[in-house]
């Protein structure tokens, strides 16, 4: 192996480790996996198994550590080994163990085949020893999983609720752990909603309280969060993605579920109008994903990307992230439908969320198309087709008990109703859309549901009314710089948009006028809700626009423009 040079960790070449050397580095990888350093503990524990092949117990440190830096086939090959030391000895049991992780980590990526395998061959084991253990618990754990993966969450359900029992039976806080999960989210797929998310509350307090592996750790809260947005459970996945950001962020080189936490993080920054903050973190979670290849979120993280585009008019920016997310694997729609809208090719649009609708029959897959299919509907003028699913988001949303599907169907009813011609029918529910996104803190569809409430107000001529709602959506979509949605603003209110000194975006206006103020960068950031990194960033783009080169510099043009 190649030596590092110098540091505390440094690992000479096999040839040249004297035995004690070996000793050395092999208690120092283990330090290294209790700490949770886990690139350390591969070096040093690869290291020390160059030099003379490690024990089970080592194998299986090795093999955690491997698969949370990324390296899933060294973690594969690690637990395999482990697997055979083990049943060398005639441990079964942690044999069976060694089994169940490679099984959990292959049927995770999606290798059910070899995953099957591994599962037949470790019960078979197991049978044979005529072993009463908890492992045989792990394994029904993941039967029950292949079964939900295969799309049967009946028979997973119950497989899932034998393993809790044998958990229970061992006092195995671990496995009853994750075969709640895997109950919890049956339960949700078999239409039980609210006992599925109250499994998954249990489970995850549960977390916070036991001593778990690192890996059932990532899985379970990946696990929930992706529940979580499954079911449009806004303040359930915010409390889990900050709850995963925490525990990614104690061990610096985690490469697993790092990017997927990334990833729900930006896409929450975006829904609560963060839009310059959530644009750095997903730039953050491409680069992560792509550094480390079969990532299974890198997908999402080019679509919210192209999302982010889309949303500021930056069109050619967001159909070259589409087609991104699309090689690796995401479908861009409805996206891709609404970005051929905004260029103006209503039929284009049109065909293709009629497409998509059409292929789309999980209750929550259909959620996500249904707004976007009768906004398009509407610019084509079709509003028959529009109104057909204001009836099946409503449903939606009700069998859901979600908040956010409430704001959404609400808005497209009084969308349609204005369609029709009846703006006072409309008003309804345009203000509870307004209410329930100002209580989830959705500035952007806040802002759009004011604006129709400005033409159903205009419509019956109230004027001071539309021009209050007109003005205070157009500060929120000119501090989100939603350029397509500040254009149809303008045209609205009938005049062309106010020009900003020194081309600044809306966003480097408002960083201006808090520094001419002197706002600090930290406090800057404060009062905008974003990061102090992103107000730094602002502010360079300013001087350099403005051709000043201080803070002192800025303040002058500020006054001297009248701004401040």
């Amino acid at each position: 192996m190649v030596s590092r040079a110098s540091g505390p960790d440094t690992v000479r070449p096999v040839e040249t480790c004297e035995p004690g050397r070996m000793a050395l580095v092999l208690d120092r990888g283990r330090d290294a996996h209790a700490r949770r350093a886990w690139s350390q503990a591969v070096a040093l524990l690869s290291a020390a198994d160059d030099a003379a092949p490690l024990e089970a117990l080592d194998l299986e440190r090795l093999a955690e550590a491997a698969y949370l830096v990324g390296r899933d086939k060294s973690s594969e090959e690690a637990w395999a080994r482990a697997h055979r030391e083990w049943a060398r000895i005639g441990n079964v049991a942690h044999a069976a163990r060694s089994a169940f992780w490679l099984a959990f980590i292959l049927l995770n990526n999606g290798d059910v085949v070899r995953a099957s395998g591994w599962v037949d061959r470790t019960r078979r084991l197991l049978d044979e020893a005529g072993a009463d253990c908890v492992e045989q618990g792990y394994i029904r754990y993941l039967v029950a999983l292949r079964a939900a993966f295969e799309g049967d969450p009946s028979n997973a359900h119950v497989t899932f609720t034998q393993a809790v029992e044998i958990g229970r039976r061992f006092d195995s806080s671990e496995l009853m752990t994750l075969a709640r999960v895997g109950q919890g989210r049956c339960l949700v797929y078999l239409g039980d909603v609210d006992a599925g998310m109250a499994l998954l509350d249990e489970a995850m307090v549960a977390l916070t309280a036991t001593e778990m592996s690192p890996v059932a750790i990532g899985d379970l809260y990946c696990t929930v969060v992706d529940a979580c947005h499954e079911l449009f459970d806004l303040r359930r996945a915010r409390e889990w993605t900050g709850a995963l950001s925490r525990w990614c962020d104690e061990q610096p080189d985690l490469v697993m579920y790092r990017g997927q936490c990334t990833v729900h993080r930006a896409e929450l920054m975006q829904f609560r109008g963060a839009w310059s903050d959530a644009m750095e973190e997903v730039d953050r979670a491409c680069q992560h994903l792509t550094e480390t290849p079969g990532q299974p979120m890198i997908g999402s993280a080019f679509y919210l990307r192209a999302d982010l585009h889309r949303l500021r008019g930056e069109f050619a920016k967001a159909e070259r992230q589409y087609r991104q997310a699309s090689e690796h694997g995401r479908d861009p729609q409805p996206g891709l439908a609404l970005l051929r809208l905004a260029q103006g090719q209503t039929e284009a649009a049109a065909a293709t969320i009629r497409r998509v609708l059409d292929e789309v029959s999980d209750p929550a897959g259909r959620a996500r198309v249904l707004a976007p299919y009768a906004e398009i509907m509407l610019a084509a003028q079709d509003v028959a087709a529009a109104r057909m699913v204001i009836e099946e988001l409503d449903s939606i949303a009700r069998d859901l008990n979600a908040p956010y599907l409430r704001a959404l169907a609400a808005q497209v009813a009084g969308t349609v109703e204005f369609a029709e011609g009846d703006a006072r029918a409309a008003l309804g529910p345009l203000r509870r859309a307004w209410a329930g996104w100002r209580d989830l803190e959705a500035p952007y569809d806040a802002a759009r549901s004011r604006v129709m409430i400005a033409l159903a107000c205009r419509a019956l001529g109230d004027e001071d009314s539309a021009q209050m709602e007109l003005d205070a959506a157009r500060t929120t979509l000119r501090r989100l710089e939603a350029a397509p949605d500040l254009a149809r603003i303008e045209q609205i209110a009938g005049r062309p948009a106010a020009s900003v000194p020194g081309g600044l975006s809306a966003r480097e206006l408002e960083v201006l006028i808090l520094v001419a103020r002197g706002g600090t960068n930290r406090g800057i950031a404060a009062e905008l809700v974003i990061s102090d990194r992103t107000v730094a960033s602002h502010v360079s783009h300013i001087f350099t626009k403005l051709g000043v080169s201080n803070r002192s510099a800025a303040t002058a043009y500020a006054y001297d423009h009248g701004l401040v």
